[in-house]
């Protein structure tokens, strides 16, 4: 992206989490990242490719939806971490305060106070001499949009959502050339509805971003409070796990293999057992109780919203899959739970003459409308869905599977990986005729030329 300068920045685009960090060269071998995960593959690779040193480590806010990798970079590479002092962080760290300057060779960076997505939210101001380059707005000023304001508690939403409108207009008062680089975008849980770009600028924001068209505060309250979906429940407990600062690792996390009276023996003292394995093979055949999440961009947060974060965790995955993205996925955002893996999958479980179970899937043509269960979230439900199909989203279903008829259903989504999770768990609380759709409502609708229903 040309920020009108020579600054050289590289966004690090996490697509499962919707989230972008950045490294910025600095010129002199050493580098600045700003709101990295745990995961700091992708970091040290870019850093790696251009000779860098991490020297800096900066972050807007007190995450939710990821561990920071800060404390990580600090205790293994002697990185400067950088963060707001209002966030009362239990580690060692730089704490800025409202207009304070880090000198970075030349560049600075300049803290602004932005609260709204959290109490403690800075938003990071790049000079190149006087000249301001560009923004890391974390989770304020977002590309078409804000970050959420009800991650804190519900009696404080609305507060934070007017703090949010103050901070979205002393951002767009600064000049029209700045570069706008959020964390949070598309497919994150963490913002409003999002654009596709990513990055924008303070000009291309003030002429087309809804929220700063809102005409007042009041207005602009009710257009981002009424935007706001559901969101994973890992989201309630990451933001204090990274104020006390994550656990450093002494190395990467793996999948150790267990056998199966390991993994029987594990199960009966209360383990989850995690089939990370696709759709189709785990519909052929699967460890009856097993937690079905196919291993994909948005794992993690599909983990995080299914698996209890409390109880080992035991992996069934594919021979193609690949075990170090597996444990990364889990550890970036505080599973630190994994005990291993069935060692030689599916295999050596039926080998062992244990027992197995399956799943039914049909495509489109198949379904009977009145016999669905979708399980997508409200907003996809709302946009067209099949007449007469009952809804309830995905992570809901941890706590309201009770409520399913235990009649057949055809669970459906919009192209099955989540309808199989589903399955799952109605599998686990006893249900038993069900059936997954292979596809979604737009399938459904070409197969058999009807209209979808749109609305609740």
């Amino acid at each position: 992206m040309d920020v009108g300068s020579a600054v050289n920045l590289i966004p690090l685009v996490d697509e499962g989490l919707g989230n972008s960090a950045y490294l910025v060269d600095l010129g002199d071998g050493r580098a600045l990242v700003l709101d990295v995960s745990r995961d700091l593959r992708q970091v040290h690779r870019a850093a790696h490719q251009r000779g860098l040193r991490i020297a800096f480590a900066a972050d807007t806010h007190l995450h939710a939806d990821f561990l920071s990798g800060a404390t990580q970079l600090a205790a293994t590479e002697g990185t400067r971490v950088l963060a707001a002092a209002a966030g009362d962080r239990e580690f060692p760290h730089t704490g800025l305060r409202d207009g304070d300057e880090v000198d970075l060779a030349g560049l600075r960076l300049r803290a602004l106070a932005t609260p709204g997505h959290t109490h403690e939210h800075l938003s990071l101001l790049l000079l190149d001499g006087d000249r301001p380059v560009g923004v890391f707005t974390g989770g304020s000023l977002l590309v078409g949009s804000a970050a959420r304001t009800d991650l804190v508690a519900p009696q404080q939403t609305e507060e934070l959502a007017r703090a949010q409108y103050r901070s979205l207009h002393r951002l767009a008062a600064l000049p029209d050339h700045v570069a706008v680089w959020p964390t949070h975008g598309a497919g994150s849980f963490c913002s409003a509805p999002p654009a596709a770009e990513r990055t924008s600028t303070i000009g291309r924001e003030k002429a087309t971003n809804p929220l700063l068209q809102a005409a007042g505060e009041d207005a602009f309250v009710a257009q981002l409070l009424g935007s706001l979906g559901s969101f994973p429940p890992y989201f309630l407990r990451l933001a204090e796990a990274n104020r006390r600062g994550p656990a450093v690792l002494a190395e990467s996390p793996a999948l150790p293999p267990l056998d199966v009276a390991a993994v029987r023996a594990l199960l009966a003292d209360g383990a989850t057992l995690l089939d990370t394995r696709p759709v189709t093979d785990f519909a052929a055949a699967h460890i009856p109780g097993a937690l079905s999440i196919p291993l994909r961009p948005v794992f993690a947060t599909w983990l995080g919203w299914l698996a209890p974060p409390d109880r080992p965790l035991i992996i069934v995955r594919g021979g193609d899959q690949d075990p170090a993205e597996i444990a990364w996925q889990a550890t970036k955002i505080g599973y630190d739970t994994l005990v291993g893996e069935l060692a030689g999958g599916m295999h050596a479980w039926t080998a062992d003459g244990e027992p197995t179970t399956a799943t039914r899937l049909v495509t489109a043509a198949e379904v009977e409308p009145g016999r669905v269960l979708d399980v997508r979230q409200d907003s996809e439900f709302a946009a067209g869905h099949l007449p007469g199909a009952t809804h309830l989203e995905l992570g809901e279903l941890t706590g309201r599977a009770g409520e399913v008829p235990g009649e057949a259903v055809v669970l459906m989504c919009g192209h099955g990986e989540r309808a199989m999770s589903a399955a799952s768990l109605l599998e686990q609380a006893g249900h038993r005729e069900l059936t997954v759709l292979r596809g979604g409502p737009q399938d459904w609708a070409r197969a058999t030329g009807n209209a979808l229903d749109s609305g609740p």
